[in-house]
Formats: C-alpha cells, structure tokens, sequence
C-alpha cells in the first residue's frame, strides 16, 4: 500500500490543492517500511490526482479538500481520510492502528463559489488554512 500526505514542515498540510510536496509512505503488513518526499512541480488540484495515481498511492490523509479533488481521486481509486491536521508520521501510524481520527465530509468550502486570481487560503471562510465547516 502506498499512503500519500501533503507535506509541510512534519504537519500535514491544509490545502490539497497547494501543497508543494507529499510525503508518501510505502507500507507492507501494517508497517512502514520507506518514506520519500517528492515535489508536485507546480501540479495543483485536478492535475493531483493523476500525479498521485502515477506513483501508486492508495490513500490521501489530508486537511482540506475541495469538492472537485475528491471526485477525481475517486475516480483513479484513492481512498480519502480528510480533516486532519497535524503530524504527518503520526496521523499515518493513526491510520494503520486504525485509530485516525478524520472527517469524511472535510472540504475546503471556498471552492463551491468563484474567486479570482490571487486567492489565497485564509479567505472565503476558511481561517488561515483550509478546514471542514
């Protein structure tokens, strides 16, 4: 299994759709057995789930996301454990003892209307990082 988190400074980080790196976790029986981090090169939202589908990821584990990622990491089969924050190594350890806590209705709500350029996270409701309602 191939886990994947957006990745910022150990915390995993609270918009999908910005994230500049993942840190993905390959794990065999129930334990991890390596971590890479690899750069999205600039690949944000829809663009991300092809990416992530391309390295053999199974699961996200995430803060916000938008409504439009979902249904495209949906349809490359990705599993989603959204609305969590944090430590990235532990929300995985969480995960795969079967106690993470998550939101399966997390969405980043700024994107069920238009914006224009420069939007930045903080805006439109979502309190200086991306989070469920």
């Amino acid at each position: 299994m191939m886990i994947a988190v957006p990745y910022a400074h150990g915390e995993v980080f609270g918009h999908f759709g910005h994230t500049a790196q993942f840190r993905l976790y390959t794990v065999e029986d129930s334990e991890v057995t390596a971590i890479s981090l690899v750069d999205t090169n600039g690949s944000g939202h829809g663009a991300l789930s092809a990416f992530l589908a391309e390295r053999g990821v199974d699961v996200l584990i995430c803060g916000g996301i938008g409504g439009g990622a979902q249904e495209a990491l949906a349809k490359v089969g990705i599993r989603i454990y959204a609305g969590v924050s944090g430590d990235a190594d532990r929300a995985v350890a969480m995960f795969l003892a079967g106690k993470l806590a998550y939101d399966p209705d997390a969405r980043c709500d700024h994107h069920d209307h238009e914006h224009g350029e420069g939007h930045t996270c903080g805006e439109h409701g979502c309190g200086g990082s991306c989070h469920h309602d």
